[in-house]
């Protein structure tokens, strides 16, 4: 039978497409890929970086899985620079606390404090203490990109491990890594 390109969905053909739908996410999901369909979209972007609606860093994930640049860079930073205490894929260790955690419910104006000034947490007699790292050239250099990173693993739009694909580097990044890092 032939059903012309403008008539409405059968609910059958609706329950089929809403189940392969589904299907396909679930394996995404389980592929590692990603936690959500739905995918969060940035506001804006400029020379390869992306920003939420009140213009802090955000991360940006195609449909396909690739990830933006500054989002792969976190996760190499944050692997560098972070996992040693906070554990692998900011899931946190009997040292320091998940990250994936903690920015569901700090924005990203606390985290660059907090990152750069240090904190000290005391209770259940115990001292947790976290460095103050603002001078830290390997860290404060990447703070927005580690902050994506951990971004996207909080939201639960990345899997664990190493994002499979990325975008290229921007020129805008390297020529900002090169200045932070006084290699111009």
């Amino acid at each position: 039978m032939n059903v012309p390109a403008y008539a409405p969905a059968r609910p059958a053909i609706k329950t089929r497409l809403a189940a392969s739908l589904f299907a396909a996410c679930f394996a995404f999901i389980l592929g590692g890929a990603a936690a959500h369909c739905e995918t969060k979209q940035p506001a804006s972007s400029k020379d390869g970086e992306y920003f939420d609606a009140k213009g802090n860093p955000t991360y940006h994930i195609s449909p396909d899985g690739k990830v933006d640049w500054y989002t792969y860079s976190g996760f190499l930073r944050y692997s560098s620079e972070c996992l040693r205490c906070h554990g692998p894929d900011g899931m946190g260790s009997s040292y320091a606390p998940a990250l994936v955690d903690s920015l569901k419910t700090i924005d990203y104006p606390t985290f660059l404090a907090t990152v750069a000034g240090g904190k000290r947490n005391l209770g259940a007699g115990q001292e947790r203490v976290m460095p103050s790292l603002g001078t830290d050239k390997n860290v404060m250099c990447y703070i927005d990109d580690i902050y994506v990173y951990l971004k996207a693993r909080s939201d639960g739009a990345l899997g664990r491990n190493r994002p499979a694909e990325h975008e290229p580097k921007p020129k805008a990044w390297a020529a900002a890594q090169d200045s932070c890092m006084g290699s111009e």
